[in-house]
């Protein structure tokens, strides 16, 4: 079963042109819904505005080289290992979600308009792509989301903002029941075909078009950070230092001549105690 094609046995009973005009609509409805939530939040509007405000605040201008190591640097950090979470379990359940979520979907797609093909390898990356996205979101969902891990409160509370995780995993959930169970017709392939419905068709009320920004804006604040304009942030300063100490004397005073170096606290401990 984990090396057959659930598809293929589908083609009998649905033509694969319906199958084919099915990946285009959910296509069209997340194009669709990103660009309403765009025109909604006015997002694009407020990356571009930043982007020229911090222009005026900075001290110099960054060579076309050091903007392509800046995106390189994104594309690798950001988007490929996601290297922002700082918690290794969140950032493990991140990638197994995605990663999960990019071959289930490619391999779904590639099966759907390739049917003669009898290849053993993309049945197997389809299940392997569903059970990591089912892994990982399960996990996040059940362990690590804040408001469980951190607030107390019960997994299974749910809200719309939770709608497209929920769909998500509904999607990869009952995919693998659809295929272990022979595939064809029934329940598990309805239910299939609702829950992926109601992900790509709930882009609009959901984080989906974050992920096309995520990447502009680390790439444009560590643009910011280069050309030593920082935001209007003050600089990193040295307590140590006397020349920091006359600026500003309530340090010396309070702390000491040599006061300690306190880190990030908001990571000295994982917030449990609400």
């Amino acid at each position: 079963m984990f090396t057959s094609n659930p598809f293929a046995t589908l083609s009998e009973v649905i033509s694969p042109d319906m199958m084919q005009g099915y990946i285009v609509l959910m296509v069209l409805l997340v194009m669709g819904g990103t660009i309403l939530d765009m025109l909604h939040k006015k997002s694009a509007k407020y990356f571009f505005e930043n982007a020229k405000k911090a222009q005026k605040s900075a001290k110099r201008s960054v060579s076309g080289g050091e903007k392509a190591s800046i995106a390189v640097s994104v594309l690798v950090n950001e988007v490929l290992t996601s290297g922002e979470f700082s918690n290794p379990r969140r950032r493990l359940s991140h990638l197994l979600t995605m990663y999960g979520f990019i071959i289930f979907a490619a391999t779904t797609a590639i099966m759907i308009f390739s049917p003669e093909s009898t290849s053993t390898l993309l049945p197997q990356l389809w299940h392997i792509g569903a059970l990591m996205l089912a892994v990982g979101g399960y996990w996040f969902w059940f362990f690590i989301r804040v408001d469980v891990a951190a607030e107390g409160l019960s997994c299974f509370r749910f809200e719309r903002a939770d709608l497209f995780i929920v769909s998500l995993l509904a999607t990869s959930t009952f995919a693998l029941i659809w295929s272990f169970t022979g595939g064809g017709l029934g329940i598990p392939f309805a239910l299939f075909i609702l829950s992926s419905t109601v992900l790509f068709g709930g882009v609009y009320w959901s984080k989906f078009a974050h992920m096309f920004f995520k990447p502009a804006a680390a790439h444009q604040k560590k643009i910011i950070m280069a050309d030593g304009g920082r935001e209007n942030l003050p600089p990193d300063y040295d307590l140590t230092d006397p020349e920091v100490q006359r600026k500003f004397p309530d340090i010396p005073t309070y702390m000491g001549k040599n006061p300690p170096n306190m880190g990030l606290c908001i990571k000295a401990e994982r917030a449990n105690h609400y």
